[in-house]
């Protein structure tokens, strides 16, 4: 098998199966379905997914025990502070999901059931009509939870349908090698990055891993996995360029820790 092809095989791999999809949705209609059974009549003005598993860059729980379903529930009442909007989802999970693993990770609650795990993020309207959550600092800050979602989508048919496979592997890889950066600020940089007449999965990936660099502000292991990350590409080219495939493709799964 040449890079190429194992690259691209790990990228269409690393998307939920239908058993997983399958199961999320179901958590998803239980979830909606306990909410209207907990909250009172209007005391909820809106509630949805949002984040990586509507984009289609969530990975499969084996590749990242992290990976969770963003869901936002959108209070009426507005007067309160984000903590109280917290408490109350704190009280909601504890009294409707009794036996899972709950807690508060600012600025949302976090439900873990054995085959997903959900982020609930808890929201009001301002004056404008903006939505706002908690900041982690006791405050509010005004949101958009869908708007990258077209600019990925757009990039994603501008770039041969590379875009959001890139996505995934580069972070498969910050999984694998400890969570190097925030899945979401990793999403969007990979977006700005200019990729010019490159055209396969390979190219891409490896365009991504030579675009990082080291930097001070970065702890020691940031910066070490990152160096190792570009001395295994640089690696796995040479023995391209030497004819050694076998080698190649066993230097490049290093990079997964594979």
């Amino acid at each position: 098998m040449s890079v190429l092809s194992f690259l691209t095989d790990l990228a269409s791999n690393a998307v939920l199966s239908g058993t997983e999809q399958q199961s999320i949705n179901t958590s998803v209609s239980t979830l909606q379905s306990r909410l209207g059974l907990h909250f009172e009549a209007g005391a909820i003005k809106q509630h949805f997914r949002f984040g990586s598993s509507m984009r289609g860059t969530i990975l499969p729980r084996s590749m990242d025990e992290r990976s969770d379903i963003d869901y936002m529930i959108v209070f009426s009442d507005a007067s309160a502070t984000p903590q109280t909007y917290l408490n109350r989802l704190r009280s909601f999970v504890e009294r409707r999901y009794g036996t899972s693993e709950i807690y508060q990770s600012q600025p949302t609650i976090v439900l873990e059931l054995n085959h997903i795990k959900f982020d609930l993020v808890p929201a009001t309207t301002n004056w404008f009509g903006e939505l706002q959550i908690p900041n982690g600092a006791g405050g509010w800050q005004t949101t958009n939870p869908n708007d990258f979602n077209a600019t990925l989508e757009a990039r994603n048919k501008e770039h041969r349908l590379l875009i959001k496979p890139t996505i995934r592997l580069f972070k498969f890889w910050s999984a694998a090698s400890g969570y190097v950066f925030p899945s979401f600020e990793m999403e969007k940089w990979v977006c700005r990055r200019s990729f010019g007449s490159l055209s396969n999965q390979r190219d891409y990936f490896f365009a991504v891993i030579a675009a990082l660099s080291t930097d001070f502000t970065y702890t020691q292991w940031v910066n070490n996995e990152i160096t190792r990350a570009k001395v295994i590409v640089q690696n796995t080219k040479r023995y391209e360029a030497e004819g050694m495939p076998i080698k190649a493709e066993a230097e490049i799964k290093k990079l997964f820790r594979l």
